[in-house]
């Protein structure tokens, strides 16, 4: 860890609520992401019973970091560390032809963060050219707010860039015109920025509250492809939290450079973290922060937004290589798939065999070959070599290899009825096996995840009938998009699903040991 990036002392973390302490505290197993930590003993003794962390040292400060990017810890505000002060933020709103959503932003604003340094309207090209003029002139903002005007219309990523280009701080949030900050929303991301290496914090985006009872409006609600959870984690592609909407972000703006792309017209949002992920810039999710969004929910608008959605895949693909495929599975659980997926009962044999296996080859990757602790054990924050063996590894290889099954069973499933569904609805009319694998796949995945999102956060509840027709017809729009942008692009790039490390797992032999 170089200078620049220590973290500095009072600087807090804490373990995430899903990291599993093992062997009685010597390690440490996350599973969102998946990483197993060895702990030295020193490690041990900072982290404590509690799992809280405070910087204190150059020790501490490589354990903290250690965690952090493992993503089994996220940092917290016990430290009494508050990042950049609101002064030092310039809010950046792009907007075309919404006054009425930009004067309940910047009262919200007025509100919520009194003391920001600067706010830029940068109005892209909207039909009415007065209209925003006279929202701004209106605000209780006063001179801190100021209009920049695009004469004809450049998408919200060129919107953004004009505003970060004249932005006066070190620091900038942009917010679209559709959200309203709740009290509080600042404070957290800041917070996240005292972390030298930190460049980018989003918050949770929620509905808007009272926006509306109908059904879709309640799916939103649990739902929104924008509401990324209530659980904390880094920015990572290809883990849970594998991208944040532009709609709320703040940001270290030296680390943007030209900021978004401006030919992308969707998912320049998913590029910007792609590309400063690339960089090995640290990004972070922080719910604590909450900023409410007016979701579309006529039926129409709603439906066509998915499918917009959905057409960022293919540039996504072309620009970033393995970056969204629609499955990512090992070896292993792509057979059991499969073989599963052939409704036989030699299939059904055959994948619980290849289960077993996959229970050994783990078993044998953490069993002890020697004493996890002696007297030449590094006093290093965290490991996670192969040496760092588990004293119990059947226990936890079982534990690793039925959350892979879980996962390969909702990405399959979600595979047939999202990203593969216009060719799964053709193999339906053709085969028996298809159908019946298309309608376990849409009722069981769409049941699980109604009740893994059901009335959460105080949303209204929504019964699971109309919740699993909202949810297909979710993945329908989505997919419709996927393919059309694969279409457009010339590229199946992203639906072509990713079997990972197949060549060394098939080459690697496990030592017999002696």
């Amino acid at each position: 860890m170089s200078g620049a990036d220590r973290l500095p002392d009072g600087f807090a973390v804490r373990l995430d609520r899903r990291t599993r302490w093992l062997d009685g505290g010597a390690a440490l197993l996350g599973l969102s992401p998946g990483r197993l930590l060895h702990l030295a003993p020193a490690a041990r003794r900072l982290l404590g019973a509690s799992g809280d962390l405070v910087v204190r040292d150059h020790t501490g400060a490589r354990l903290a970091r250690r965690l952090l990017d493992a993503g089994v810890a996220h940092p917290v505000s016990t430290g009494g560390l508050s990042g950049p002060s609101e002064s030092e933020v310039t809010v950046v709103v792009p907007v075309r032809d919404r006054p009425d959503g930009l004067a309940r932003l910047l009262a919200a604003l007025a509100e919520t963060a009194p003391e920001l340094a600067e706010v830029i309207v940068v109005d892209d090209g909207s039909a009415d050219p007065h209209a925003h003029r006279r929202v701004v002139a209106d605000s209780r903002l006063g001179s801190r707010v100021r209009l920049v005007r695009h004469p004809r219309p450049r998408g919200p990523a060129a919107a953004r860039n004009t505003g970060l280009a004249a932005a006066g701080t070190g620091f900038v949030a942009f917010l679209d015109s559709d959200v309203v900050p709740q009290p509080g929303w600042s404070a957290p991301l800041r917070a996240h920025l005292a972390d030298p290496a930190a460049v980018l914090a989003a918050p949770r985006i929620v509905g808007l509250p009272g926006a509306g009872e109908s059904w879709l409006d309640r799916y939103e609600g649990l739902r929104s492809s924008l509401d990324l959870g209530p659980d904390p984690g880094p920015i990572v592609p290809r883990t849970r939290v594998a991208y944040v909407p532009s709609a709320a972000l703040l940001v270290r703006r030296a680390a943007l450079g030209a900021g978004f792309d401006e030919g992308m017209r969707v998912a320049e949002d998913v590029d910007l973290v792609l590309r400063l992920h690339a960089a090995g810039c640290r990004l972070r999710y922080e719910p604590a922060a909450l900023v409410a969004h007016e979701h579309r929910v006529r039926p129409l608008d709603w439906w066509t937004r998915k499918v917009f959605y959905g057409t960022g895949a293919a540039p996504l693909a072309l620009r970033h290589p393995g970056s969204v495929p629609p499955l990512v599975l090992a070896p292993w659980a792509a057979a059991v798939c499969v073989l599963v997926g052939a409704q036989r009962r030699s299939g059904v044999l055959a994948a619980a065999a290849v289960t077993a296996f996959a229970w050994w080859r783990v078993r044998h990757t953490l069993s002890p070959k020697a004493p996890v602790a002696g007297p030449k054990a590094p006093v290093a924050a965290g490991s996670a070599t192969p040496s760092a063996r588990l004293r119990q590894p059947g226990r936890v290889a079982a534990l690793l290899v039925g959350l892979g099954l879980v996962s390969a069973a909702n990405q399959a499933a979600g595979l047939l009825v999202r990203h593969w569904w216009p060719a799964a609805a053709v193999g339906a009319l053709l085969s028996r096996r298809v159908r019946r694998a298309v309608l376990v796949a849409s009722v069981g995945e769409g049941l699980a995840d109604w009740y893994r999102h059901r009335a959460r956060d105080g949303q209204p509840a929504l019964d699971p009938g109309r919740y699993l027709l909202a949810h297909r017809a979710d993945d329908l729009g989505y997919g419709v998009g996927l393919w059309w942008g694969a279409y457009r692009g010339r590229t199946l790039a992203p639906l072509r699903p990713e079997v990972t490390g197949l060549g060394a797992w098939l080459a690697r032999r496990p030592r017999r040991r002696g």
